[in-house]
């Protein structure tokens, strides 16, 4: 989706505020108006079912908030100087979004967790999602996402570290975890120090995942780099994975159609990735372990001791 324009100056007419503040002082602030905001839930409910960018001010925030429509700009001031610490709104994450469409540029989000052991930085249950320069960390998981078939999910240049959890008896969190989206394309990211679970899990129908880092060197009991459970059409490449030693699962860096497929992984691209065992680490594993019966596409991938390049299952 391309990028929205600016509003223009009557865009205020269609707001209507509560707790208002100078611009000054309060640390969330409407940009197309200037008004300003004490509470992050305030600001959200003054866009209402309008476009507009909220900018927050260098802080730490143990705020939350519910966006239910409109297309709404959550943006630091400064790139990695807003942090979101905690908060959660209806016992789910941070930032819960079934608006028309939501973008996240340079904000931080950590330690997030609530009692079902699901708590997320972002949940997005509606709309597209564009998400920049962020970073998620110490939490039980930094994106959750619902089903929404018609929309889209685009991470870029963003950080991914010290999440997931199989724990308490309850059914695992992932570092990242997408359900039937219409496709996720992750790019120039990282991810690392996973604490359980997968580093990407998604089910959405189409998944383009390039030149990224997986550094599972300092993971905890974690599982796959990669897990495509419903399968996916796409393409992985120009990733760089290291698989640890403390691995709940270390028999694959990237699984296909593991829960009994659902989407076609038909053309499945899965090329120019170099994938390595942390050093001394000893152990043989596989590249890619498939479960789909589609003719997936792999090659010229750099492999490193211990490594297979393919195994159907």
């Amino acid at each position: 989706m391309a990028k929205l324009p600016l509003i223009i100056a009557s865009f205020a007419l269609g707001i209507t505020s509560a707790a208002t503040a100078q611009n000054t002082t309060a640390p969330f602030t409407i940009q197309q108006t200037g008004e300003g905001f004490y509470k992050l839930a305030d600001a959200v409910e003054a866009i209402a079912e309008n476009n507009a960018t909220i900018i927050i001010a260098p802080g730490t925030y143990g705020d939350c908030a519910i966006q239910k429509a409109g297309r709404i700009t959550y943006k630091s001031a400064i790139p990695g100087r807003a942090i979101l610490d905690g908060g959660i709104c209806e016992g789910k994450a941070s930032l819960v979004l079934r608006g028309k469409a939501e973008y996240i540029d340079g904000i931080i989000f950590q330690n997030q967790r609530v009692p079902d052991g699901n708590g997320a930085g972002i949940r997005i249950e509606r709309g597209d999602l564009y998400i920049t320069n962020a970073m998620f960390r110490n939490a039980e998981q930094a994106i959750l996402s619902a089903d929404d078939p018609s929309a889209e999910i685009v991470i870029d240049r963003s950080t991914f570290q010290r999440l997931g959890r199989c724990d308490r008896g309850l059914s695992c969190a992932h570092s990242v975890y997408i359900g039937d989206f219409g496709s996720l394309k992750v790019t120039n990211s990282r991810f690392e120090k996973g604490s359980g679970g997968h580093y990407v899990k998604s089910r959405a129908a189409r998944a383009t995942i390039t030149n990224n880092s997986f550094d599972d060197t300092q993971g905890r009991t974690t599982n796959y780099m990669i897990d495509l459970p419903a399968g996916a059409t796409g393409v992985i490449s120009g990733n760089v994975f290291v698989q640890g030693q403390d691995k709940e699962n270390y028999s694959a860096f990237i699984a296909v159609a593991a829960e009994g497929g659902g989407n076609s992984s038909s053309g499945l691209n899965i090329h120019s990735n170099k994938a390595s065992l942390a050093p001394g680490v000893d152990r043989n594993t596989w590249f890619v372990a498939d479960w789909s019966s589609d003719q997936l596409r792999i090659a010229n991938n750099s492999l490193g001791r211990g490594l297979s390049r393919y195994e159907r299952r």
